[in-house]
């Protein structure tokens, strides 16, 4: 099985192969490295540019004006708020030109904790991301959707900024991606650079599915059940889906939605399901305050309130201006599995 970096660089060996996808940059995004996380390794049109955020996105600007695909990579998410200017430029240039240029460009960068990786490289963009109107967020929580949804996100005319789970990078699927080996060895020797001298080497791609997408904008329900709603997205979902397993045990049946698109976002999946459960937990790990997740409680409470049996509840990040080195300061900063486990609970709970 293909972890999620392995899945990324399938799918933008595709773009490049079958979509239009000239140029692909960022930080240390060619050769030798292929990016901190190895998600652009082998790729032929992938290149270095200088440490300069602002640089990349407006070269990907530039490029996408001429009509050209490309996708360009913001090392951590951690450094792309010096960027936030451009990127609303590129979120309304379609809308303010009247319709004359597309925007057609993928701005692809890890984000979120649970790498230890201090207060440089644990921040989480998704809120900030979900105000930029124009731009499609998309965050996927396992390798099958990443490969599917980067191909939708190359195809699409808007924007798209791809949020990838920092933690999750080298984690493997339980889906095999369609035309991948199924012995993950036989893919790690085809696509995967040796140690040591990289000059001579040259990937061997598998013979990949291009068709395959994950469509932008559509929610993915995980695991049934009638007693609440979980709504999370990239690392947080794979917790959430454990916590719903161990509840299921205890005879406690729990529905949890991956959500996999921020903007635009599956509303009618997760109505239906607070529908039919009467209760609902936003989870992810970025600041709790501006969260996302508020503007989905909020949602939930006007157009919902008179059918649901316990207020919406919301699990996120706590509001402070970084996530600490020590494990017991990032412990504390984002929400772990037994405080999922514990709100859900409290959820199930309260009575009306």
């Amino acid at each position: 099985m293909a972890n999620m970096a392995q899945a990324v660089r399938m799918a933008l060996h595709v773009g490049e192969e079958h979509l239009g996808v000239k140029d692909i940059f960022g930080q240390d995004v060619g050769a030798p490295l292929g990016g901190v996380f190895t998600a652009t390794q082998g790729l032929k049109t992938a290149w270095n540019t200088p440490l300069d955020e602002r640089g990349i996105i407006g070269c990907a600007m530039g490029i996408a004006m001429t009509g050209d695909r490309c996708v360009a990579e913001i090392q951590f998410c951690d450094y792309i708020f010096n960027t936030v200017d451009l990127l609303k430029i590129a979120g309304n240039t379609l809308w303010v030109s009247h319709g004359n240029y597309n925007m057609p460009l993928v701005v692809k960068t890890p984000v979120g904790a649970g790498i230890r990786g201090s207060v440089y490289h644990s921040h989480s963009f998704d809120a900030w991301a979900t105000r930029l109107p124009g731009w499609k967020v998309v965050m996927p929580s396992n390798p099958l959707d990443a490969y599917g949804l980067m191909l939708s996100a190359i195809e699409d005319p808007n924007p798209v900024l791809f949020l990838e789970p920092k933690a999750l990078l080298r984690v493997r699927g339980e889906e095999l991606l369609p035309g991948e080996p199924s012995d993950e060895r036989e893919l790690k020797a085809m696509i995967d650079a040796p140690l040591g001298d990289r000059s001579k080497w040259k990937p061997r791609w598998p013979k990949l599915d291009e068709t395959f997408r994950v469509p932008i904008g559509k929610a993915k329900i995980t695991r049934e059940g009638d007693r609440a709603t979980v709504v999370s997205y990239g690392r947080m979902l794979t917790l959430c889906n454990r916590a719903a397993d161990e509840l299921k045990a205890e005879g406690c049946a729990v529905e949890v939605i991956d959500l996999r698109s921020l903007y635009p976002y599956d509303w009618q999946t997760v109505r239906a399901s607070i529908l039919k459960t009467k209760r609902v937990l936003f989870v992810n790990e970025d600041t709790e305050v501006t969260n996302f997740g508020e503007h989905l409680s909020y949602r939930v409470t006007q157009e919902l309130f008179y059918d649901i049996l316990a207020r919406p509840r919301l699990l996120a990040g706590k509001n402070v201006p970084g996530v600490g080195l020590h494990p017991n300061y990032e412990d504390s900063s984002v929400p772990q599995y037994k405080e999922i486990v514990e709100e859900i609970r409290a959820l199930i709970a309260e009575v009306p």
